[in-house]
């Protein structure tokens, strides 16, 4: 069972659930209380945001998957929920070269993560997640307290991920862990 979710990109949410990347690459919400962002939560849902995605932040052979993310939302009002991860470890990345290193690892465009580095002070949070399928689509309510810019929201009730299945199998996510221990172990954090 669980409580809480982080909000991203709903593309990058469908590119993790389909397993074209299996890392997230973070700053912090504008609205959250520290300039970096905390990893308060090991396991949470993926809650698909619209707000801020642009199809100039992704890199051009994901904007079908844009496209179709766009043609697959929800009604007004409500959040699916198909997809948890849970975060084996976390990165924190001080210099621009190793965060452009990762480029195969994920969807977003160079000038995003650029972005995201020099946002307020230099710097971002790369973390693996092994993402799973739960066995069943979940649709709540949106809810005020989940509006906003903010990493994180608890649900009103936790959901079930007993039998839910991983996207990525173990030596996929193995190589994954590999490529980001050779890229960015000098900037790791345990």
């Amino acid at each position: 069972m669980l409580g809480y979710a982080l909000k991203e990109w709903a593309v990058i949410c469908r590119a993790l659930a389909e397993g074209r990347q299996a890392i997230l690459i973070r700053k912090g919400g504008i609205a959250e209380d520290t300039e970096n962002f905390q990893l308060e939560h090991k396991r949470f849902w993926l809650l698909p945001t619209y707000v801020h995605q642009q199809r100039g932040g992704i890199k051009p052979e994901a904007l079908l998957l844009l496209d179709e993310t766009a043609a697959e939302r929800p009604p007004a009002g409500t959040i699916r929920l198909t997809h948890f991860a849970e975060v084996p470890g976390i990165y924190h990345v001080h210099d621009l070269p190793p965060a452009l290193l990762i480029d195969r690892l994920h969807v977003w465009s160079q000038e995003t993560v650029r972005q995201r580095f020099a946002y307020r002070r230099p710097g971002l949070y790369v973390l693996p997640v092994r993402v799973y399928r739960a066995v069943q689509a979940f649709e709540i309510p949106d809810d005020p307290r989940y509006a906003g810019c903010r990493s994180w929201v608890e649900l009103d009730r936790e959901l079930p991920t007993e039998g839910a299945t991983p996207v990525l199998h173990d030596d996929a996510f193995r190589d994954v862990l590999r490529t980001l221990d050779t890229i960015l172990n000098p900037t790791a954090l345990t």
